[in-house]
């Protein structure tokens, strides 16, 4: 599932060809998304300019003068960019074609992402309204962190994964900032200490950041914009490797299943 490096990843490479251009035509093949989407944006979207796009947790966001496209990449979702006039393949459900001679091609297998329109403030949508700061921001600190953990007795992995708590990490990165944490995802939250908050934190920033740079992890469905993977799967020290040695003391990784998710952790080195 894409998370916050690979929204981001797709964030900047559509930024430098979609960014102030106008809208000329949006085209759907299918509407059958996680939500429906509105078959009139065929008329509201067309000639209205792309003034921003940003990135809110793992939600594209693209600002109009009458309002906000919302993109939403799903378990399998990819946004490309491409020329007009480019082979339409199985699972490009939509295109949102500009004047500049490229268009903005969502394809998703699985169908679970969303194309949704809004002209109300976007921090008030009711996907973004409860979302948690940034963990790449000043907002995200320790200071936060500690208190969200202090309050709950959850497993931290699935604090990890909560939206309201921490934004955009993901199952994969959950996973590779607990190694480097030394942290077992099945710890309750509430038995987190002040300093190991801080180096969760640390690590959370570290680690999207370093995956940010490879353009996000690769493992079967995500490609960036411009069709390349990413590389950060190279990096992976216990996601998805399962009775492969730790690299850290040679233990072999353990999977558990926490909230319908696999978790992967090392006996010895998390305690």
């Amino acid at each position: 599932m894409p998370e916050l490096p690979e929204v981001e990843t797709t964030l900047r490479g559509i930024f430098p060809k979609a960014n102030k251009q106008t809208i000329k035509q949006l085209i759907i093949r299918n509407s059958s998304l996680r939500w429906p989407v509105e078959t009139n944006l065929t008329k509201v979207l067309a000639g209205l300019v792309i003034q921003n796009i940003t990135r809110r947790a793992k939600y594209l966001l693209l600002q109009t003068e009458k309002g906000h496209i919302i993109i939403h990449l799903g378990m399998s979702g990819v946004l490309r960019i491409l020329a007009h006039g480019t082979a339409v393949k199985k699972h490009d459900h939509i295109d949102l074609v500009l004047e500049n001679g490229y268009l903005l091609r969502y394809n998703d297998p699985r169908r679970f992402g969303c194309f949704l329109w809004t002209d109300q403030p976007i921090a008030e949508h009711k996907l973004l309204n409860n979302l948690a700061p940034e963990p790449l921001t000043d907002d995200f600190n320790a200071d936060y962190l500690f208190i969200k953990c202090q309050s709950r007795k959850l497993p931290i992995k699935t604090l990890l994964m909560e939206n309201k708590s921490v934004v955009g990490v993901g199952n994969i990165y959950a996973n590779e900032v607990l190694f480097a944490t030394s942290i077992s995802p099945i710890r309750p939250a509430n038995k987190i200490s002040q300093q190991e908050t801080k180096l969760l934190c640390q690590n959370i920033k570290k680690i999207l950041t370093r995956a940010i740079e490879q353009g996000g992890t690769t493992l079967k469905d995500f490609l960036s914009p411009d069709g390349s993977p990413g590389y950060f799967v190279q990096q992976l020290a216990v996601y998805d490797k399962k009775n492969q040695p730790c690299p850290n003391c040679g233990t072999q990784i353990i999977k558990i299943i926490q909230a319908q998710r696999a978790s992967f952790y090392c006996p010895d080195c998390q305690q």
